[in-house]
């Protein structure tokens, strides 16, 4: 008997507590705000286009060379500004990741192939690259 009415104590405190924190959260909850009318649009998309795109995951890393077919570097990330501009981080130089180089190209400047293989930006060279600033990651 004494295992029963220790479960039962048990309960109850259990259930005085989820009760107790069930009202602490309606208490100190925001009062409910009024809807508000949004104005979103939604486009159809034509989704066998867009499955034609590059996808980013495998955009970075990829080589770039130049229209003479120099290598000049790779795309270390693909970046969305606040402005919804996409730029592709170049690294220009160094060696398996070690000494690089970080510069910032609009995306639009790289010319890609059909099959994503072969990525061109057709008047780079390193030496030009290098002399743009140089690019580094907010907080880093």
């Amino acid at each position: 008997m004494q295992y029963n009415s220790a479960s039962q104590k048990h309960r109850k405190v259990h259930l005085a507590l989820a009760i107790g924190m069930v009202l602490s959260i309606a208490i100190f909850l925001p009062p409910p705000m009024s809807a508000v009318a949004q104005n979103v649009v939604i486009v159809d998309v034509d989704v066998k286009e867009v499955a034609k795109g590059y996808r980013a995951s495998e955009l970075v890393g990829a080589d770039v060379e130049n229209s003479s077919g120099e290598a000049i570097g790779s795309i270390d990330d693909l970046i969305v500004d606040r402005e919804k501009v996409l730029f592709s981080i170049l690294e220009v130089g160094g060696f398996l990741g070690i000494g690089g180089f970080l510069v910032a190209v609009p995306y639009n400047s790289l010319q890609i192939n059909a099959d994503g293989s072969q990525i061109v930006l057709a008047q780079g060279s390193k030496e030009e690259l290098q002399k743009l600033p140089e690019f580094k990651y907010e907080g880093k």
